[in-house]
């Protein structure tokens, strides 16, 4: 029993440390994404309330696109299919050398258009909750649009989608594993090759397992203390928020 265990301590034959560097990169990569795929889904939710149908159409289509097609799918296509394509044009142009995107690159760009579709409904949602006087109220004042929607509006935003993107955060933290499939040394990646080496998947995956859950214990109490704080200076009474 111990010395299977000493299989996950930090000495000679220990994969202790490489655990740690791999948990490192399923963090860095969910923390690269997050800002990525939030943006990316607000322009999205932005799209798709404009007045122009021509956005509207557009963002409607890459959000049933983004939706639907598994996301292992889409992590192949960009770093496969994306990374032939720009080889093409690097050779085209005469440049030196290949063009090679790098897994961590192609991973943060595939969880982040996912994560972009996902995220952009709950950003209508918060939209479609902010009431119109509030913007009628910030023009009255002489703010232009892109004022209001920073001094006004996103604050309420918010506070309002906090809580669906807290679930999308979850997801994504899950959804990290899938870069293991393109080389990217995350946990995965390393208790899959110790798995291999030692002959232990249940110690190994298992202990994939306990981290995976710790980051998200971790992460639901920091979403819980952002909502915390979000909410200040706001009471709810008898189901309606003044």
């Amino acid at each position: 029993m111990f010395d299977k265990l000493a299989l996950l301590g930090f000495g000679d034959g220990g994969w202790g440390l490489a655990l740690l560097q791999g948990a490192g990169i399923t963090i860095a990569i969910a923390l690269a994404t997050l800002p990525f795929g939030l943006l990316l889904g607000l322009i999205v939710a932005l799209g798709k309330r404009s007045e122009n149908i021509v956005l509207r159409w557009l963002a409607t289509v890459y959000t049933t696109v983004f939706r639907g097609v598994p996301e292992l799918l889409t992590l192949y296509i960009i770093y496969f299919g994306i990374q032939i394509v720009l080889q093409q044009a690097w050779i085209s142009l005469g440049l030196p050398g290949n063009f090679s995107m790098p897994p961590f690159v192609a991973g943060m760009v595939a969880l982040g258009v996912v994560l972009s579709a996902f995220s952009s409904e709950v950003w209508v949602g918060a939209l479609n909750s902010i009431q119109k006087g509030q913007r009628e109220a910030a023009a009255a004042l002489g703010l232009s649009k892109g004022q209001a929607f920073r001094l006004v509006v996103f604050p309420q935003l918010i506070r309002v989608a906090l809580p669906g993107l807290g679930n999308n955060w979850m997801v994504l933290l899950k959804e990290t594993s899938l870069v293991s499939v393109i080389t990217l040394p995350d946990i995965m990646f390393i208790t899959t090759r110790a798995n291999v080496a030692t002959k232990e998947p249940f110690l190994f995956f298992g202990a994939a397992m306990l981290i995976y859950l710790f980051f998200s214990l971790i992460s639901a109490w920091g979403v819980g203390r952002l909502e915390i704080r979000a909410n200040r200076g706001f009471a709810t009474f008898g189901g309606a928020t003044r």
